[in-house]
């Protein structure tokens, strides 16, 4: 592998605690895998269905690198929203990708593009029902 990273955001996180997407196609597509602390928060915060859900969010998380904030980030972030309207957390999410030179795996592409083309926007592929 080339070492090529890649950044959680924490729908993705969720996303594969419920099945939709396969956490394991991503750990076979990247040989580093992060999130943010602001992802950390969201998916620790978020309210889920069953016990289940939560024990695959924790092994998610115990398995990658959480990437707590650093001012170069924040000094990355704060130009980000002097240049578009984004909320804080996407902003802090956005520029740990950058700060990483990672991919940023979001399932909100939306929220993130015509920001900064030189962070790679990746939709994780969807699992068929």
């Amino acid at each position: 592998m080339s070492g090529n990273k890649g950044l959680l955001d924490s729908n993705v996180i969720i996303d594969a605690s419920k099945g939709i997407i396969s956490a394991q196609d991503i750990i076979n597509e990247y040989d580093y895998i992060y999130t943010s602390i602001i992802s950390y928060i969201e998916t620790q915060g978020y309210n889920f269905s069953d016990n289940e859900e939560k024990e695959i969010v924790n092994q998610i998380l115990n398995s990658v690198e959480v990437v707590n904030l650093n001012k170069d980030i924040a000094d990355i972030a704060i130009d980000y929203r002097k240049q578009k309207k984004i909320k804080l957390p996407d902003a802090l999410i956005f520029a740990t990708a950058k700060h990483l030179n990672a991919d940023l795996l979001t399932s909100d592409i939306s929220d993130f593009q015509n920001i900064d083309k030189s962070v790679k926007l990746v939709e994780p592929k969807r699992n068929d029902k």
